[in-house]
């Protein structure tokens, strides 16, 4: 039996839990769960998620069922989306050499992509795309980036992913008489560069609402608005161009909003959706060429996109060559898209021995340095590689469940950092803050992620900061971390039709995280270490109904060791139920995020 639970209550407190969590069940809106339930014939549980969610009533039906032609808004609604328009069209039609200067993540490439593929089904002739380099060149717009494309004959460069910052890099084109335009989606400061035109939803001056959009977002906003205009103005007719398929970029616009880890809400619920459909018609050769050596040989899922094609596209940026994944994303060549796929693949491997090496290395000094009520994660190294910061960052991050900055430090004493952030702090708005006091040489981000570069002698001013920051924020010397219930269940109530249910509310992701069950009570009746750090575990209820439980990367860990040394003891467990297809049999698996001695 469930215990009965008023909404809202804490089930556990951070004492109880193994990874010092709280545990709070959602405090429900009963009379929408009912109206959901009624109008759309779900049942409570899954009325009850979608409220979890902060999804209205009137927003249901789109959130169940994430549609482009429901939720694309007009492009026009983006501050300077119309002066970018206008200038882009020029260039086009006056046949001019355009230029494309991206970031070297996930977003970047996939950004430069699609606006290169739309350049050049429009009938451009001329595109160069600039990727800058992660350790030479640094992050975003760059004078030196500009002058080359300025070289290669470029008199129009577009800034994808990166320029909102940029305010130096356009003052020289300007000089150089080079127009730039920006499509960002970073934390804005007050001003902007003096561009041809800034497009960022995060500019103070725009009201789009439109700010939870990923760069490769505003970018395909950007194709639709040019893919209008060139219709209504004659200009396919007239060059004797067939209008490009917009719904074939979509791919790119799924697998950038997925990769960049922003709020799965609105029409980024479309992207992804729609996105992931037109991957699995594999249309385009590069993706294709990089499922085929990743192994991605069914239908792409969000696992797919985040966790096996996301950091194969990213390993050029980290410790190869930074242009390689755009180049695959762009190419029309099956062998060129063989080669670069596994070039990429060569330099994930890498990157997995380098973030193995940095890791150990990081965790030891989060042990030295971090002190038990530090509110946020602050280390640094000599000479670690800029490649992997990040990801080490977001290591450091899920762990301890508190702000993290990793820096790197070099030979003339500068550091340059990554940070990973939680959903209570807003780090990018942070790091902009720390910018404009001069503490930090560089920096931009967004809340969850961002970038900095600072003199060595300014750490402990820059982690002062941090500290007062965080403080201010939370109102609180410690953050204390909450996992969310979605749902209290039996594990009787596990199974197939609960999957099916659950499966309604997907595309799963940040602002729409995966569902979490709490399960009060159940008898630990086996356990064992299975590979990859992960302990496999059976539960059983009163009723002798089990399931099969995964606890990821537990070994060597506090929750690992009682997991693996309690067979009989009883359980309170929170985390998610997922279905496993495995050698065409189907089982279902708790995944566990949490658990507490009863």
């Amino acid at each position: 039996m469930i215990p009965e639970m008023n909404d809202g209550d804490f089930l556990i407190d951070e004492n109880s839990s193994l990874n010092g969590f709280r545990w709070r069940l959602f405090d429900y809106d009963q009379r929408f769960v009912e109206a959901v339930s009624q109008k759309f014939n779900l049942p409570d549980i899954i009325a009850k998620i979608i409220n979890s969610r902060n999804v209205s009533f009137d927003d249901t039906g789109n959130y169940i069922s994430p549609l482009i032609k429901n939720l694309l808004p007009s492009p026009f609604i983006l501050k300077d989306m119309d002066k970018a328009v206008d200038r882009i069209v020029k260039a086009i039609v006056n046949g001019e050499t355009i230029g494309i200067f991206g970031d070297y993540d996930v977003d970047g490439a996939t950004s430069s992509a699609i606006i290169y593929r739309f350049l050049y089904d429009a009938g451009v002739k001329n595109i160069h795309i600039f990727i800058p380099d992660r350790q030479n060149d640094g992050y975003g717009l760059s004078s030196d980036g500009l002058k080359k494309l300025l070289s290669q004959g470029c008199s129009l460069v577009i800034a994808v992913d990166c320029g909102i910052t940029g305010f130096d890099p356009v003052i020289l084109a300007n000089q150089m008489d080079l127009d730039i335009v920006i499509m960002d989606h970073h934390e804005a400061e007050v001003g902007v560069p003096d561009a041809v035109a800034v497009v960022d939803p995060k500019r103070v001056d725009d009201e789009s609402s439109l700010t939870y959009l990923a760069a490769c977002g505003v970018v395909f906003l950007l194709v639709v608005a040019l893919n209008k205009t060139l219709r209504e103005k004659g200009i396919y007719r007239q060059k004797g161009i067939t209008e490009p398929d917009l719904f074939s970029y979509l791919d790119l616009v799924a697998l950038g909003t997925v990769c960049d880890v922003v709020p799965l809400i609105g029409v980024n619920r479309a992207f992804v959706c729609a996105g992931v459909k037109v991957m699995a018609k594999r249309q385009n050769i590069g993706l294709k060429a990089l499922c085929d050596v990743s192994g991605v040989s069914t239908t792409p899922s969000i696992y797919h996109l985040g966790y096996v094609l996301g950091p194969r596209i990213n390993a050029g940026g980290r410790v190869g060559n930074s242009s390689i994944a755009s180049q695959l994303l762009t190419t029309r060549n099956p062998l060129t898209a063989d080669n670069l796929a596994q070039k990429l693949n060569n330099f994930n491997l890498e990157r997995k021995d380098i973030e193995a090496s940095v890791l150990e290395q990081a965790f030891e000094k989060v042990l030295l340095e971090t002190k038990e009520d530090d509110n946020f994660i602050f280390v640094s190294g000599q000479n670690w590689h800029t490649g992997v910061i990040g990801i080490i960052a977001g290591r450091i991050k899920e762990r301890y469940n508190l702000p993290t900055c990793v820096a790197t430090v070099d030979e003339n004493g500068i550091a340059n950092g990554s940070g990973r952030s939680i959903p209570e702090i807003d780090l990018g708005s942070a790091i902009i803050k720390a910018k404009e006091m001069g503490i930090l040489l560089e920096g931009g981000g967004h809340s969850m992620a961002a970038g900095f570069t600072l003199e060595v002698s300014k750490i402990e001013k820059f982690k002062k900061f941090l500290h007062d920051y965080i403080k201010n924020s939370i109102k609180s010397q410690k953050i204390i971390p909450v996992l969310k219930i979605d749902s209290v269940i039996d594990i009787t109530a596990i199974n197939q039709d609960l999957i099916k249910k659950i499966q309604i509310l997907e595309p799963f992701g940040t602002a729409n995280e995966e569902p979490r069950f709490a399960i009060l009570n159940a008898k630990l009746t086996g356990s064992d270490a299975i590979g990859g750090g992960n302990i496999r575990c059976y539960f059983s209820s009163d009723n002798g109904k089990s399931v099969c439980a995964i606890c990821y990367k537990a070994v060597d860990t506090p929750m690992g060791e009682v997991l693996l040394s309690s067979v009989g003891q009883r359980f309170k467990l929170a985390g998610k139920i997922r279905a496993n297809d495995w050698n065409g049999k189907h089982y279902i698996q708790f995944i566990i995020d949490d658990v507490a001695k009863i």
